[in-house]
């Protein structure tokens, strides 16, 4: 019988981080998510090293946890249990699911894909609507001096005629004066 996963999208939305420039995840967030102890789920690391290259996962320096600590992506360095975390990618967390070998860290493991899949997604479908604003706002910038012409214009247009003038020069007996 298959368990079915049951954690919100949001929770585990809430646990990817940009870090270098990648979206990954903290090793303590999965250990979590995958039903197991950090201290566990290290030690299986360290053992398949081989399967973690750099593009799968990866240590933070010091440097980058304060980042965190101070943008207040993770609430405190407590929370990292006092050492300097590891944090893997998308291929990682789907390595992770490989050297654990139970079902539900093969389960929450496709589940965390799928969201970071979404995400790719999302991310795409947003450059798309950006890239249409900004061809919008230069269309829109182009026109901005001729509808200032034609505003001018009905200015113009709308101030009443001076009023008219007397005339100069030689007047005939029945025009008025």
């Amino acid at each position: 019988m298959e368990k079915s996963i049951i954690i919100p999208d949001e929770i585990i939305i809430s646990k990817i981080y940009v870090v270098r420039g990648q979206k990954v995840m903290l090793d303590r967030d999965l250990a979590e998510l995958y039903g197991v102890e950090p201290r566990r789920l290290r030690e299986q690391v360290k053992r398949n090293k081989m399967r973690f290259p750099d593009n799968f996962m990866f240590q933070l320096t010091q440097e980058e946890v304060e980042n965190m600590v101070s943008q207040n992506a993770i609430p405190s360095k407590q929370h990292l249990g006092g050492y300097q975390p590891y944090v893997f990618t998308e291929h990682g967390v789907l390595m992770l699911a490989n050297i654990l070998k139970s079902e539900s860290a093969t389960q929450m493991s496709i589940y965390i894909i799928e969201i970071f899949v979404r995400l790719r997604e999302m991310l795409v479908t947003h450059k798309d609507i950006l890239l249409k604003l900004e061809q919008i706002e230069k269309k829109i910038t182009g026109h901005d001096e001729d509808i200032q012409m034609i505003f001018s214009a009905l200015k113009q247009l709308i101030h009443e005629p001076n009023p008219p003038r007397k005339r100069i020069g030689f007047k005939a007996g029945d025009e008025e004066v």
